[in-house]
């Protein structure tokens, strides 16, 4: 018995000692910055006569890859570079001006608008994956989840989502049924579209 539990002594400390000299396998995460001329967001607001659509500049951003599949990622936007693209002339000038007002997203204050992955889960498909992330606008952050599409055209990695943001969480509350009665057909809904587009810089 006496020598058993030498044996295993000295094979435990053996153990021990390789386990010293051996780093624990790790995969490395890849980070690719975002090609922000080739990367876009489209916005669209609904109202109950209508919408309204647009561009937004992407300002930096960069998407992480653990292998071949998405590990996290940021991005940050201009909202100082708000456009509209349904209305021309005087009509144009007005909404962007307003949108760019206190009443909506306050740009002179509020320059920037950022969002940060948090949690990446695959939806079973290769490239498919729900987002988990938080979201900043006028200096409040909430978290939203929404779905992406990621692929690889011409050696660039291309990341394609639809995002719902309900701008009442943020304190956009102008023409909002959420803050305002008797709106009546002035009405402008909480809930406006982000249609984004991350295209790697490599």
């Amino acid at each position: 018995m006496k020598k058993v539990s030498v044996f295993s002594t000295l094979l435990a400390a053996i153990a021990l000692v390789g386990m010293s000299f051996t780093n624990p396998s790790s995969t490395a995460v890849d980070s690719f910055p975002v090609n922000i001329a080739k990367s876009n967001i489209v916005w669209k607001g609904y109202k109950v006569t209508g919408s309204h659509t647009g561009n937004i500049e992407l300002k930096s951003g960069k998407l992480d890859f653990d292998g071949d599949k998405l590990a996290g990622g940021s991005f940050e936007i201009d909202m100082t570079t708000i456009t509209c693209t349904d209305l021309e002339g005087e009509y144009n000038q007005k909404l962007v001006g307003h949108l760019k007002s206190e009443d909506f997203f306050g740009v002179e204050k509020n320059p920037t608008a950022k969002f940060v992955i948090t949690q990446v889960v695959s939806r079973g498909t290769p490239g498919d994956y729900k987002i988990v992330g938080d979201l900043t606008i006028k200096n409040i952050t909430k978290e939203i989840k929404f779905f992406t599409k990621v692929t690889e055209e011409n050696g660039q990695k291309v990341a394609n989502a639809e995002i719902k943001v309900d701008r009442s969480e943020y304190n956009v509350r102008y023409g909002s049924g959420s803050f305002f009665d008797n709106l009546g057909d002035k009405t402008i809904y909480d809930e406006f579209d982000l249609q984004v587009k991350l295209v790697s810089a490599n």
